[in-house]
């Protein structure tokens, strides 16, 4: 039987040395908590932060977030796409995300603010409606993604075919919108 977890602050845990208990974590709060290299698999997140927390290479095979928020952590190469997808909602802020997967994940609404998002994989991913507020998505991938009403318009550094993508009623602004001419192979000054 697995635990039930409610209401608590979790803070300067090392998951690395002590063990995360399988469960349901509901409205609980991580502070400063080490989750790297962690198999956190089969755990359920619902409505609890993350702040401060590194999540480098943490293993989330059906594990659920659900209005979970990170604020400030350092998630590098995390395979979201490996998580409990009934009900998957997130949000990220001051976050560093780079080379993480939310391959073929419905993620809409998904606020980014202040990310680093350099070589995710959004590949057939449904993020629409979702805000890139000062992002960097050096190097990320646009495949097959649906990017309807996606507001990029501070966001840095994407090269997004629209052939290849649903950009419909997408926010850019005049000064990334070379992001999207760059298969085109043109000059804009």
């Amino acid at each position: 039987m697995n635990d039930f977890f409610d209401n608590e602050t979790y803070t300067k845990v090392d998951f690395k040395l002590t063990k995360i208990n399988k469960g349901e974590y509901d409205s609980c709060t991580f502070k400063n908590c080490n989750f790297e290299n962690v198999h956190a698999s089969n755990i359920e997140f619902l409505e609890c932060e993350f702040i401060d927390c590194n999540f480098s290479n943490t293993v989330v095979n059906h594990t659920s977030f659900k209005d979970c928020v990170f604020e400030n952590c350092k998630i590098i190469g995390v395979k979201f796409n490996e998580c409990n997808n009934f009900l998957l909602a997130m949000s990220f802020h001051n976050c560093q995300l780079n080379v993480s997967s939310f391959y073929q994940l419905k993620i809409p609404g998904t606020k980014f603010v202040n990310c680093n998002l350099q070589e995710v994989d959004f590949m057939e991913a449904d993020i629409q409606k979702s805000i890139f507020k000062n992002c960097n998505l050096k190097g990320a991938i646009f495949d097959q993604t649906n990017l309807e009403k996606t507001d990029l318009r501070t966001a840095t550094h994407f090269t997004i075919n629209p052939e290849n993508n649903r950009v419909k009623k997408a926010k850019f602004s005049n000064e990334n919108i070379v992001g999207l001419l760059y298969k085109y192979n043109i000059v804009v000054e």
